[in-house]
Order: C-alpha cells, then sequence, then structure tokens
C-alpha cells in the first residue's frame, strides 16, 4: 500500500491523494476504512482534545495540497501579514499554488501528479516554463501545457468559478484571486490558524 493511502486512513477519511483510484472499488478507504497498523481494526477512536483538533486539521491540509511542515508554517506567517482575514489569506495562498492550479485546470489527475508535471519541466505560465510547485500565480496569469498533443483528456468539468478554461486551446486564466466560498477543499481553516497561535 502507498503513503498515500496509509495517510487516508490515518486521518479517517478520504484526503483524495491518488486521483481516480479514490473513487474506485481499490480505494484503500474503501477496503480497509480504518488506522493502519496491527490495531487498526480493533482501536477505538476516541474524541480528540482541541489540540488533538487542530493538529489533526493540519496535518490534514498539509497532506491535501503536498506541503512539508516549515513550508506550510510560512503560508500561516504571510498569511498573518496579509490584509483581511488570516484563516481565508491561508486558503487562498494554497490554492494559488502551481501545481494545486494544474490539478484545479484538470492537467493532472492529482496533486502529485500535477506536482511531479511542475517539476519536470511540463507546464508553462504566461508562456515560459516554471518548474517550481509552490509558486504563487497572479490573477490574470495563463497556464498550460507545454506539449498539448500528450493530453487526450482534460478534466476540467469542474473548474473553480475563479478560473477560465479554454479546452479547445489547452490553455486556463485565472480570472480573479479566490475568494473562501469558491474554495471547495474541506478544511477548517480557522482551526490550523489557533493551532499555530498556541
Amino acid at each position: 500500500m502507498s503513503d498515500s493511502c496509509e495517510k487516508c486512513r490515518s486521518a479517517g477519511e478520504k484526503l483524495m491523494l491518488k486521483g481516480e483510484r479514490c473513487f474506485s472499488p481499490k480505494c484503500a478507504m474503501v477496503k480497509r476504512p480504518y488506522r493502519p497498523g496491527a490495531h487498526g481494526p480493533t482501536e477505538m477512536r476516541g474524541k480528540k482534545s482541541e489540540y488533538g483538533r487542530q493538529l489533526a486539521e493540519k496535518q490534514r491540509a498539509k497532506e491535501i495540497y503536498g506541503t512539508r511542515e516549515i513550508q506550510f508554517r510560512n503560508y500561516v506567517t504571510k498569511a498573518e501579514k496579509l490584509s483581511g482575514n488570516t484563516a481565508e489569506n491561508l486558503m487562498r495562498l494554497l490554492e494559488l499554488r502551481l501545481d494545486n492550479v494544474v490539478f484545479r485546470f484538470g492537467f493532472a489527475v492529482s496533486r502529485a501528479h500535477a506536482r511531479q508535471m511542475v517539476n519536470h519541466g511540463l507546464i508553462k505560465l504566461n508562456g515560459k516554463k516554471v518548474n517550481i510547485p509552490s509558486y504563487t500565480v497572479k490573477e490574470l496569469d495563463q497556464i498550460e501545457p507545454k506539449k498539448k498533443e500528450s493530453f487526450f483528456e482534460i478534466k476540467s468539468e469542474h473548474c473553480p468559478s475563479w478560473m477560465e478554461f479554454d479546452k479547445k486551446n489547452l490553455k486556463g486564466k485565472i480570472n480573479h484571486l479566490p475568494i473562501r466560498e469558491e474554495i471547495d477543499t474541506p478544511i477548517n481553516e480557522n482551526l490550523i490558524i489557533e493551532f499555530y497561535s498556541r
């Protein structure tokens, strides 16, 4: 079993880290919906403390967006320095990562796949190759695959409202920076801010 599947089982829910596999009967959360390890099937999930809830939510967000602890903490610090609601700022910063945007446009089946594509130089931003998955895209930026002939099926039907996708030319555009209501990631970002405020 892959590390991604174990992360979902540890969290007790699907984190959608494996793309299409997460929707199939092969999903680990369908076959073994309990924590990994010898005692997983019989372990009782007790009520978490407030700190436990905050920690779990932070870990869940890190896994969903594929960031390391130091990088995630930096996002929180940056969100605090921006004007407006810190929790919403955090979600906006995570959504504007280039690898997430590539995934949102349907160029990749998962964020991990999108991260790999960016690392390998397969994505162009405003006509130039960018190989930094954490690069923060901006309003009106345009994203497209480097070799369009290799994309036979683009799943952009559920493209968020803050983005615009030109399926004919296989090119995506950031219409405006997202607000929280336009981000469908099921995260309680307020718990995360509380965790780092301790």
